[in-house]
């Protein structure tokens, strides 16, 4: 890696050294890859179900994981999944299984159509989906029980959190987001450059599978849509899917209003004030995000927000060299997170 790292002293701050690549997923393709390419060993899940109301008769699904120190929990920590993800994702998993050991108890929720939840819920999600979100904040609020509520998304959920949290001030206590977008237009876009050709042919076959299991079934319109027969032509990119699919089933007039209207970017300096303190952890070779948008939020060193950005890292990879089992539970990305709620609450 040619460019200069770009790490502030907060890994040191927190008692971690800075990120470097563990051998052999040297770059960023690699660190994007590595949980697909050398699963991660995990325990049976033993998440308790709850479901979330969230209008019209659909439901969300969420599992609450209770802290694994014995004590009562610091924090509820509400977890979110990225695109084509759910609850039961190695690397969303690993993450609520360091939150926990770290004292925290944890609530990954499903959005709308996800993993296990697909048949509670008709439909998809949506990069600001506020409609469903805020009922599973409130409902996380109830499950903190007078303790703090702590939010951490991993990629769109990232984005997710930051977009409901421009409703209002008090939502959430703190924020991490890892690899999150911050303007969708420009990711969008990245993942069209040829080199990225393999993740957006997988990327897409999640969401057009995700799309067609709906239970509540999907309509003419959109089924000629995915095939490739609609008005947006041949289905071969995020952005046909996202103007067949996403913008109007969430009520945007098209897809470049959808990705304007839901890229927090434009939000978070006007809306500075309504956020609780918070991490935005970000990779400079991450293959799906580009930078630039971090890279923008830190220029404006907005109130309470830290930017943290990484020569490596990939997308929500981070797997460090100092990784191990004397380093504790987790990958670096991980450990991070749970220290600095650690510290937040401290």
């Amino acid at each position: 890696m040619s460019e200069k790292p770009l790490d502030s002293n907060l890994p040191a701050a927190l008692g971690l050294e800075p990120f470097r690549p563990r051998l052999p997923w040297l770059n960023g393709d690699l660190q994007t890859l590595r949980d697909t390419l050398r699963p991660v060993a995990l325990p049976p899940e033993a998440g308790e179900p709850i479901t979330i109301p969230v209008g019209g008769g659909d439901q969300l699904l969420a599992l609450l994981d209770p802290p694994l120190t014995g004590a009562e929990p610091r924090a509820l920590v509400l977890l979110m999944h990225g695109l084509g993800g759910s609850s039961c994702r190695s690397g969303l998993r690993r993450m609520g299984l360091t939150l926990q050991h770290a004292g925290f108890a944890v609530l990954r929720l499903n959005m709308r159509g996800a993993g296990p939840g697909r048949e509670l819920a008709r439909g998809t999600y949506a990069a600001s989906c506020n409609s469903d979100l805020l009922p599973a904040l409130a409902r996380a609020r109830e499950l903190a029980d007078g303790r703090p509520l702590l939010g951490m998304g991993i990629s769109l959920g990232g984005t997710k959190l930051l977009n409901a949290l421009h409703t209002g001030p008090g939502l959430l206590d703190g924020l991490v987001t890892i690899s999150s977008p911050l303007d969708l237009a420009a990711c969008s876009a990245q993942i069209e450059l040829p080199r990225n050709r393999t993740y957006k042919r997988w990327l897409l076959q999640r969401l057009v599978a995700q799309t067609l299991a709906d239970p509540f079934g999907v309509s003419e319109q959109e089924r000629e849509a995915l095939a490739g027969r609609g008005p947006v032509g041949p289905m071969d990119s995020i952005v046909a899917f996202d103007a067949a699919i996403t913008a109007p089933r969430w009520g945007y007039s098209s897809v470049d209003h959808y990705y304007q209207e839901a890229s927090p970017l434009q939000q978070l300096q006007a809306q500075a004030a309504a956020l609780p303190p918070t991490l935005v952890l970000h990779a400079t070779d991450d293959p799906w995000v580009p930078v630039a948008a971090a890279r923008e939020l830190a220029a404006l060193q907005l109130p309470g927000v830290e930017v943290l950005l990484t020569a490596g890292g990939g997308h929500n990879g981070f797997h460090a060299c100092c990784d191990g089992p004397s380093s504790g539970p987790g990958n670096w990305g991980d450990r991070l997170t749970a220290r600095w709620f650690q510290r937040l609450l401290a």
